[in-house]
């Protein structure tokens, strides 16, 4: 019975967090809830992620994942954004700062069957390395900011 038990309020501590709407925000980050439904906004920010010549080079989804097991959560996924160009100026200005490349969108459903696109900044994501990047990486952070504002602005629109 305790067994039981643990278990029950194991799966309904996991379904409170699974379920929890958005993302909260903090420092940082910026967050931009939609009117949209998730997929759309996946396949709009995929858009404008293409539109500013930027590449989606990693995606993860822990939804998609759960649906291969039979499972159903709220849509999530975390879509990494880089280019080579930018990549060889980050390395140039500061190698330990690589370990933050790509920089991360992440697209949420709420349970109004909503979505929210949120990132953290890449001003915030390369902030620790502005010691040893000096000027150049806090120029090339100030360019992903505006360039991943872009982006983030363009998936959010109305069509």
């Amino acid at each position: 019975m305790r067994v039981l038990v643990g278990c029950v309020f194991l799966l309904l501590c996991m379904t409170g967090m699974v379920l929890s709407d958005s993302v909260p925000v903090r420092d940082g980050w910026r967050v931009m809830p939609t009117e949209k439904p998730y997929q759309t906004l996946v396949d709009d920010l995929k858009s404008a992620i293409k539109a500013e010549k930027m590449l989606l080079v990693t995606q993860a989804s822990a939804s998609g994942g759960a649906k291969g097991r039979g499972l159903t959560i709220p849509g999530n996924r975390v879509m990494g954004v880089y280019r080579n160009d930018y990549a060889i100026r980050m390395l140039e200005a500061s190698v330990a700062a690589g370990i933050e490349a790509p920089i991360r969108f992440y697209v949420t459903e709420n349970s109004d069957g909503t979505a929210t696109l949120s990132w953290k900044t890449p001003g915030f994501v390369f902030a620790p390395y502005m010691d040893e990047g000096g000027e150049a990486l806090r120029e090339l952070a100030a360019e992903l900011d505006g360039v991943f504002r872009t982006i983030a602005e363009n998936a959010v629109a109305s069509r």
